[in-house]
């Protein structure tokens, strides 16, 4: 049984060690050869199938791959799980985010975080807030972090730590292309390996028996609704019946337009699920990525002497890869709902490997969401002592009101549409 990765073994590796990866083999929870249904993507029609399908090497040999769950959704799912465990009070790291829960009409998006913004703490939603009345971009804290750099990374650190983790470009602030840019140091992906495209079938029965020719119209008095009475029917220029549709719907003027009456058996060859011998979830944190980072000055905004730079640097740099591992382990107890019909299970136990920077064997490491909270504390205090500490009260910012009104318009346009589809 390998040994719990602790704070000294992880101080070490980040040192000097290249990387710390998790490999791990899964599998469908139907069991071998039950069906998956990967992410799908826009394609043209001459396309042979709406999934991402590609040759890797594998033991010397090509093999027939395609992609469950990309890198970019790889990293939401660590994000998230890193939020629920800063919500839940496990881990305690900064955290910025915008709280819509006081404003009419838009409190169902609760608070938004870093976290969950596509752009991170660049996000232009974060833009176009206000923290303390004044445009985030425009405080203090939003002036710092724009002005981050790889070698002048102590705003970015301060502020938002997971963004060093899963990178950032801020390329829509205020120094547009040349704003931060912090590449990924976390990288997972999962993919099935051996894969077979097969077929979907649909259909439907309509136990009320409904057929398909009858006419079905626009409510003169609700044009959201429907009717079969032709008197009762909105007309057109001509003074016709005007046809019911609803977005997303087929059938025009049909019953399949309200969702009533059978649909024939269909088969779809494009997006019709994979079989796989098994998934393969690689997951790598780059410590060279964070040993890139350099901080002039600690998180109290005094210049670091050079003398102390770095040992600050390495306390800095071993946070930031107890949270990044914390997200891999948070994430993992989650387990592996992809998407409907898309639930794999682990093979085996999870374990970390150490690899070392002269490709010597890789040292196995377990551990689990509260060792890893421990290791974040740890690592945490650990950096506090070198000037290099977080705080986990979050920065709260407010929407703007012409972004909650953005909103609105938004949400507005969409009911329209719909009425009007």
């Amino acid at each position: 049984m390998p040994d719990t990765l602790s704070f000294e073994t992880l101080s070490a590796a980040v040192a000097s060690a290249a990387a710390v990866r998790a490999v791990t083999r899964l599998q469908p929870a139907g069991g071998p050869g039950d069906k998956l249904f990967p992410p799908t993507y826009a394609v043209d029609d001459a396309a042979d199938t709406r999934y991402a399908f590609e040759e890797r090497v594998l033991d010397g040999q090509p093999v027939t791959c395609v992609l469950l769950d990309s890198v970019a959704s790889q990293a939401n799912r660590m994000e998230e799980a890193l939020f629920d465990a800063w919500e839940d009070g496990e881990l305690a790291f900064p955290v910025v985010l915008v709280d819509f829960t006081e404003e009419p009409g838009l409190a169902d998006l609760d608070r938004v975080s870093a976290l969950h913004a596509p752009h991170r703490i660049a996000d232009a939603l974060l833009r176009d807030s206000l923290l303390d009345g004044v445009p985030f971009r425009k405080s203090p804290l939003g002036q710092a972090f724009t002005d981050a750099r790889v070698r002048h990374a102590t705003a970015m650190y301060q502020a938002c730590p997971t963004a060093l983790i899963f990178g950032v470009w801020d390329s829509t602030g205020p120094k547009g292309g040349l704003g931060a840019k912090f590449q990924r140091a976390l990288v997972s992906e999962i993919v099935g390996v051996h894969a077979q495209d097969g077929v979907k079938v649909s259909s439907r029965i309509d136990p009320a028996a409904i057929q398909r020719g009858v006419a079905v119209y626009t409510d003169k008095d609700d044009p959201s609704d429907w009717t079969i009475e032709g008197a009762q029917a909105k007309t057109d220029g001509k003074g016709n019946p005007e046809p019911f549709s609803r977005k997303g719907s087929e059938g025009k003027g049909r019953p399949s337009a309200i969702n009533h009456g059978n649909i024939a058996p269909s088969i779809d060859p494009k997006a019709g699920g994979v079989t796989v011998d098994h998934a393969l979830q690689t997951t790598v944190l780059s410590l060279p990525a964070l040993r890139r980072l350099r901080f002039q000055d600690d998180c109290a905004g005094n210049p670091l002497p050079r003398e102390a730079r770095k040992a600050a640097a390495h306390a800095a740099h071993t946070a930031l890869a107890a949270l990044a591992l914390a997200a891999v382990v948070h994430a993992r107890s989650r387990g592996f709902d992809l998407r409907s019909r898309s639930l794999l299970v682990p093979e085996g136990p999870f374990e970390l490997e150490v690899l070392p920077a002269d490709g010597g064997a890789p040292v196995r490491y377990t551990l689990t969401p509260a060792q890893a909270n421990a290791l974040v504390e740890r690592a945490n205090a650990a950096a506090t002592a070198a000037g290099m500490g977080w705080t986990a009260e979050p920065v709260v910012l407010r929407p703007a009101p012409k972004l909650a009104d953005l909103i609105r318009a938004s949400r507005d346009l969409a009911a329209d549409a719909d009425d009007d589809a």
